[in-house]
């Protein structure tokens, strides 16, 4: 019987890492935003396990609304067109946004995101993102929360997929090379 864990090649940060960073990013989120309205907007459906997470390490009272993004398709390789799936159902005129992302890669989505959002008029427009790689970064974007900054490999697990599979692994692996050279 084939497991998932089969096909990761290495665990870049383990399920523990993850628990403390998110209590770590929570605790700095609830400081920063103490006495004040919170929208959290998730980036579907990457950062939903982290967004599940990351909630309930945030002590101060919030709301969540969630976009659906489209850049990569089935590839491993952002294609630089996004396109909106699901856009958010709340009003953010007048609120403190904090987007809630699993990975900035080159930064072409988030920018997107964000310069749309900024025409709503939100009060503040912030971004919290598991991972980040710097090295891929094509647009700068400022990201006020990183969880972790990772190399260029293609990662998977704790919400991050390929081809909608592995987002059930509860750390963040390397993707074994050959799993993806073959679609």
């Amino acid at each position: 019987m084939h497991c998932m864990d089969d096909d990761v090649a290495e665990v870049l940060i383990s399920a523990e890492q993850i628990r403390t960073r998110t209590r770590e990013l929570g605790q700095q989120i609830s400081r920063d935003y103490q006495d004040q309205d919170l929208l959290l907007v998730c980036v579907l459906k990457g950062a939903t396990a982290f967004l599940a997470d990351l909630m309930r390490e945030i002590t101060v009272p919030h709301a969540i609304d969630f976009m659906a993004i489209s850049s990569y398709g089935t590839s491993t390789e952002s294609s630089g067109v996004v396109r909106i799936l699901k856009d958010l159902d709340t009003n953010i005129a007048g609120r403190n946004v904090l987007i809630v992302e699993d990975i900035i890669d080159t930064g072409r989505t988030l920018s997107y995101i964000t310069q749309m959002l900024k025409t709503r008029g939100p009060k503040s427009l912030r971004i919290c993102s598991l991972l980040s790689k710097p090295s891929r970064r094509e647009i700068e974007i400022r990201v006020d929360y990183v969880g972790f900054e990772i190399p260029n490999k293609f990662v998977i697990g704790y919400g991050l997929d390929f081809g909608e599979i592995y987002r059930s692994l509860p750390y963040i692996g390397v993707l074994r090379q050959e799993k993806y050279e073959k679609e």
